[in-house]
């Protein structure tokens, strides 16, 4: 009995002393960070830029592979399934873990079950853009011209069940308005039809359009976060048109469950000290977006809670995809 204790401490700790070492020489390859919407979108370049900071920090290259489709589920699919050995990291959006389970009768994969949150990386609002062209010049205006002629507008998002089709959907109905949703593979597609005219708005998430609003060749109409941004003074806050209204978007890294605890702390502390990095801080604000950082603990409650508001959500709108 004596000896079966020892050997079981012995295990105990041989197995603790590998965890550690193991976390100690991740990453010594390259490591890929799934991002489930096409190259230009809001989720693709707050990832491109943490891991420019985690590039440097690790002495590794990290592959931003994009895989977009089914509202962020084929990308969700393919980073759920993947090795849970801390080389393939999902940069999801908050619609994909806490909304589609809601939205779709069938899921590839189990959002609860088959991923463990690292930390939330940036937050902020969306933005509804508009081509210079378009007839409406305030929030007001086009709210008026929708409800008079019902179903007559197009809304292009980055893709059903999108964080922005969820966003635009918020706003419609807090407007008692109505249009043509018309889905893309991301954010990137849709702004490129908006520039183009085929569609009417866009309820971009801000990284995607701040450039091209502060370049004037898209006009913001109305941000979603109750008062103005300081990087975009002239665009009104949604919620001086429609009091109380806000809405926010978010990203996070997340891994397949399974992934060694010690590689979860080390991505976590890791993320969190590129996002205080005054250059990374400072690219984020100029994106309209705000660095967070969170414990796994603390991520994993939110994903908890937005998952519970979502399913409420969709009850009440009777969205669904299929």
């Amino acid at each position: 009995m004596i000896k079966n204790k020892y050997l079981c401490n012995f295990s105990l700790i041989l197995l603790s002393s590998m965890a550690v070492a193991q976390a100690q020489n991740y990453p010594n390859r390259p490591v890929r960070i799934i991002v489930a919407f096409a190259p230009g979108g809001a989720n693709d370049i707050v990832t491109r830029v943490v891991a420019q900071k985690l590039t440097e920090i690790w002495g590794q290259t990290i592959v931003v592979d994009n895989r977009g489709g089914a509202g962020g589920n084929i990308g969700g699919d393919l980073a759920a399934k993947a090795n849970p050995d801390g080389y393939t990291l999902f940069m999801t959006s908050g619609s994909i873990i806490s909304a589609n389970q809601h939205l779709y009768r069938k899921m590839p994969f189990d959002p609860e079950k088959d991923f463990v949150a690292i930390t939330m990386v940036a937050s902020g609002p969306q933005i509804l853009v508009v081509n210079p062209s378009f007839a409406a010049k305030t929030l007001k205006d086009f709210i008026a011209m929708a409800k008079a002629k019902p179903k007559t507008f197009t809304m292009g998002t980055a893709g059903f069940a999108t964080q922005t089709h969820l966003a635009g959907e918020n706003f419609m109905h807090a407007a008692g308005i109505d249009a043509v949703h018309v889905p893309y593979k991301g954010e990137g597609p849709a702004l490129v039809d908006l520039l183009g005219g085929q569609i009417n708005f866009v309820p971009a998430n801000l990284p995607a359009a701040i450039g091209q609003v502060q370049q004037g060749k898209l006009r913001g109409l109305a941000v979603t976060s109750l008062q103005r941004l300081k990087q975009l003074p002239d665009v009104p806050a949604a919620a001086e048109t429609l009091p109380g209204f806000e809405n926010l978007g978010w990203f996070g890294l997340v891994v397949p469950t399974g992934t060694p605890k010690t590689i979860i702390d080390k991505v976590h502390a890791d993320t969190a000290k590129a996002l205080q990095a005054p250059d990374i801080r400072a690219r984020y604000e100029q994106l309209g977006m705000v660095p967070v950082g969170d414990s796994p603990a603390q991520f994993a409650k939110t994903i908890k809670e937005e998952t519970v508001r979502w399913g409420k959500i969709v009850r009440e709108r009777n969205l669904t995809a299929n």
